[in-house]
């Protein structure tokens, strides 16, 4: 249709005459409610980022001479980070002579992960990166999930 001829629908309407796709030959227009268009986006907008969920990796930093109510008290607030559905990344810190005995540190991140196994999962084991070695954990459900993708197909060997 003409474009004088669509302005006087729009305005016989009371809406508006939206151009949509510009580039089209011919440019293609709707008659419509913009400020009403307009608002309705923005709340989809809003509901969806409302329905996102973001996870967040907290972290915990332990020392290899932690005393036995200290590592309770980290693990109780490891274990409420990975109940709320965070990931949390176990970092513990080597200083000077410590880091001669690294196993007393990989024993400390391997008794948190198996007092930690039903509610979570070790993403990421134990690794040394300059004098602190980090683990990561997450929770359960997200590796529930990602064990619900299908295997990779494997390649089949016959014994004759």
């Amino acid at each position: 249709m003409a474009t004088d001829r669509a302005k006087a629908l729009a305005v016989e309407r009371e809406m508006d005459l939206v151009e949509v796709a510009p580039q089209a030959q011919p440019p293609v227009a709707r008659i419509m409610d913009y400020g009403k268009f307009k608002f309705e986006s923005i709340k989809k907008e809003k509901d969806g980022r409302r329905k996102h969920n973001v996870i967040k990796v907290k972290e915990m930093k332990l020392r290899p001479k932690i005393g036995e109510h200290d590592f309770q008290t980290k693990f109780h607030a490891v274990r409420s980070f990975l109940e709320e559905g965070d990931k949390v990344k176990l970092t513990i810190m080597f200083r000077g002579r410590e880091m001669v005995h690294q196993d007393i540190g990989k024993k400390l991140l391997d008794r948190m992960a198996l007092e930690l196994k039903t509610i979570s999962t070790v993403e990421r084991m134990p690794l040394l990166e300059g004098r602190n070695m980090i683990m990561i954990l997450a929770p359960a459900g997200a590796a529930a999930a990602a064990a619900q993708a299908p295997p990779p197909p494997q390649a089949q060997v016959r014994k004759s």
